[in-house]
């Protein structure tokens, strides 16, 4: 009963986490779109730059996920996180590509307008 709490604890926090970077890479996008650039759209690009890192250093993973495979031994993509199975399989895909097209967007608003 303990792993299962420790699981939805790291469930819990890991959604949240998703949820916020998601947040700020559709903030990005919407920067992008609107040419609403500021301080908080560099901060923005500089948080996923520093998570994509993360990834790289924990090969492709994200800390959290191997935290919790000690509690689970599920082979579902979304064991760790409450997303449908669909999307845990594909979110690193998915979002890298509306970062890169907000990223490009701000970086051709930022220096080509």
């Amino acid at each position: 009963m303990v792993k299962d709490k420790k699981l939805l604890f790291l469930k819990l926090i890991h959604t949240l986490v998703w949820l916020f970077f998601v947040s700020i890479i559709f903030y990005i996008v919407y920067s992008g779109l609107t040419n609403q650039i500021n301080t908080f759209t560099w901060v923005a690009i500089g948080l996923v730059i520093a998570e994509g890192f993360v990834l790289l250093i924990f090969k492709m993973f994200c800390p959290i996920t191997l935290i919790a495979r000690k509690y689970s031994s599920s082979q579902k993509e979304n064991f760790h996180i409450f997303l449908p199975n669909w999307l845990a399989k594909h979110n690193k895909l998915i979002f890298t590509s509306i970062f890169i097209f907000g990223f490009f967007l701000v970086l051709i608003r930022t220096f080509l307008d």
